[in-house]
Formats: structure tokens, C-alpha cells, sequence
């Protein structure tokens, strides 16, 4: 029989470990930043493969969900991952949003200038805040909006002159603005699953879902997924294993420290590197407009960092997805990410 004064119920033990494996902040921003490369890089490999949006975003999730399987396979067989079907179908449906995003933004960029479809859709940060504000009550602050402002404006000062050519708006804006929103609400949902599943999982489950979708939606609009060329299926290799698994794993895994509020801007960089990226990789000179706006857009993101890390601690703690682990019933398993991982090393 146990010793009562030795036994812990589960929940005062994912406290513990949470507090003995805490990482640190620098960590947690070196992830992010790995993800912000690896993902910057997606531009650039979609455009070696010359497919069509909708095709390259089903091969950079499929190939991802299927690298991942036995990792996940292996989780699932030792107990180490939650088999709750909430969070699961929570899951499911981000990555259908996901999906949705690469899709419409995929298509948007055959109908609206680049600049433009780029505009619209990096608004999601707009999104994800007033999401954080009404749904998770999250205080936000002054210097939140004001970064926000400043990195959108830096995002405007790219793609100014194309946008102020393109007069009319129609159903490209609406396909780039929605597929924003997809975004913006792949993102609040993440933070939300962080809290239940580990990283690996909360990549995992949405990479399957959001496959299914891309290739119904590739078939239904006539997108051929076969008869490209070997380099073209290289660069989808490349999109799928360093944009995908390396980028979205990064990304998740700080998603389970920070609130997507602060993710979501910080992401606002991956345009600045890849308008970098393209001068050595595709021959794409920067213009003045781009150099003067991805300084405008880091100074934004800057600020918003800075004043997520002077917030008391406890508003921190309120906005981070682990304080919503805390009123949750973890039941027969362990559901902290992190914990997983540790044991995992």
C-alpha cells in the first residue's frame, strides 16, 4: 500500500514539472525564431516547384503528417499522448483553418497582385488579438496595439505601391482577408490546444485533417497533384520536411509559452526574411520600399515582445496557454506538452 504522505495526485505532478522544466524565455524565442527562418522559406521553395497553391499545400502537410506518424504512433502506443476526442476534434477543425488559409491565399495570389493577397493576409495578427481580448479575456495593453500598428504599417509600406495601383476590390481580396482570418483562427486555436496536447500531437492532428481538405480541394478545383517534374517534387520535399515539421514544430512549441497575440505578430517577420531570402535564392533585388518597411514592421514587433515581457506576471501567466491548463481536468493522463517532451529526452 502507498505511503499517503508520499502519493501526488497527477495534477500537483504536472505542477511540479512544470516548474522544475520551465524553459527559459531565450529558449522559447530561439524556437520561434528557428520557425520564422524555416517557414520564410516556404515562399521560396513553393516557387521552385512551380505547382499551384492548393497542390504545394497538400504536399507541405501530408508529407509532414506522414514524417511525424510514427513519432506520433509511438506517443499514442506508450500512453504519452491525450486520446481525449474534444481536443482532438478541436485539433481537427485548426487544421481545416489552416489549410483553408494556404488554400485561399494560394488562389488569392492568381488573381490579386502578390502585394496585395500579402496585405490582406497578414492582418491576421488584427484577428488574433480581438480574439485573445473577447474570447480569453486576455489585457493585452497600449503597447500591444501600438506595436501591432507599427508592424502593419511596416507590412503597408511593402506592398504600398502595388496596393495603391490595384483600385478594385473583389473576390481576390475577400480570398486573401479570409484567408487571414483562417489563420487568425488556427492561431487562437493553438494556443488553446497547448494547453492539452504536446507539441508534436498539436501538429500532428491538424497536418492529417488539413491534408484531407487540401486534397478535396485540390481535386474539386481541377489542381493536378501528379506529372510535375523531379525538381519540382524536391522543393516540395523541402517545403514539407524544413517548413513544415522543422518550422510548425518551432512554432507550436513556443505557442505552448507564449499567447498566439504575441506568436501572431512576432510571425509578421517571416515576409521581411523572405523578401531576404529571395535576393541570393531567386535573383529579387529589395527596393528601397521593402527595406524601409521591414524596419518599420521589426520595430513593431519589437515593441510587442518588449511589452508582453514588462507585463506583471501574473497577466503574463493569464495569457499563456499553460495557465489554461490549470482548470482543466487532466484525468488518466499527463496532457502537458512539455512534460512529454522532457520525458521524451
Amino acid at each position: 500500500m502507498a505511503n499517503p504522505s508520499l502519493s501526488l495526485s497527477r495534477g500537483q505532478v504536472v505542477a511540479t514539472d512544470r516548474a522544475a522544466y520551465a524553459p527559459t524565455r531565450q529558449r522559447v524565442y530561439a524556437m520561434l525564431a528557428l520557425g520564422i527562418v524555416c517557414i520564410a522559406l516556404s515562399a521560396i521553395f513553393t516557387h521552385w516547384s512551380g505547382t499551384p497553391g492548393a497542390v504545394s499545400a497538400f504536399y507541405r502537410v501530408a508529407i509532414a503528417a506522414v514524417v511525424l506518424t510514427p513519432l506520433m504512433a509511438r506517443g499514442v502506443a506508450t500512453g504519452r499522448v491525450s486520446l481525449d476526442r474534444r481536443v482532438w476534434a478541436l485539433a481537427a477543425v485548426a487544421g481545416i483553418f489552416f489549410a483553408s488559409d494556404l488554400a485561399l491565399w494560394g488562389t488569392a495570389l492568381f488573381v490579386v497582385p502578390v502585394a496585395t493577397a500579402t496585405l490582406l493576409a497578414n492582418n491576421a495578427p488584427i484577428f488574433v488579438g480581438l480574439g485573445a481580448l473577447l474570447l480569453f479575456r486576455e489585457r493585452l495593453g497600449k503597447v500591444y496595439w501600438l506595436g501591432l500598428a507599427v508592424a502593419l504599417a511596416g507590412m503597408a509600406v511593402i506592398a504600398g505601391h502595388d496596393v495603391a495601383s490595384d483600385r478594385s476590390l473583389g473576390v481576390g481580396d475577400l480570398l486573401a482577408l479570409t484567408a487571414g482570418i483562417s489563420y487568425a483562427v488556427y492561431m487562437l486555436a493553438t494556443q488553446r490546444i497547448r494547453a492539452r496536447l504536446d507539441t508534436l500531437t498539436s501538429l500532428w492532428i491538424p497536418g492529417v485533417s488539413g491534408a484531407l481538405f487540401l486534397l478535396v480541394f485540390a481535386l474539386a478545383t481541377r489542381q493536378p497533384l501528379l506529372g510535375y517534374s523531379g525538381r519540382a517534387y524536391l522543393a516540395l520535399l523541402a517545403v514539407g520536411l524544413i517548413s513544415q515539421v522543422v518550422g510548425w514544430l518551432a512554432i507550436n512549441y513556443a505557442l505552448g509559452h507564449l499567447p498566439a497575440s504575441v506568436v501572431s505578430v512576432t510571425l509578421l517577420g517571416q515576409p521581411v526574411l523572405t523578401a531576404v531570402f529571395a535576393v541570393p535564392l531567386l535573383g529579387q533585388a529589395l527596393s528601397q520600399a521593402q527595406l524601409l518597411g521591414g524596419a518599420v514592421a521589426l520595430v513593431g514587433i519589437y515593441l510587442v515582445n518588449r511589452g508582453f515581457a514588462r507585463r506583471p506576471a501574473t497577466r503574463r501567466n493569464d495569457a499563456s496557454p499553460a495557465a489554461t491548463s490549470a482548470s482543466v481536468d487532466l484525468g488518466n493522463t499527463v496532457r502537458d506538452g512539455d512534460d512529454v517532451e522532457v520525458r521524451a529526452r
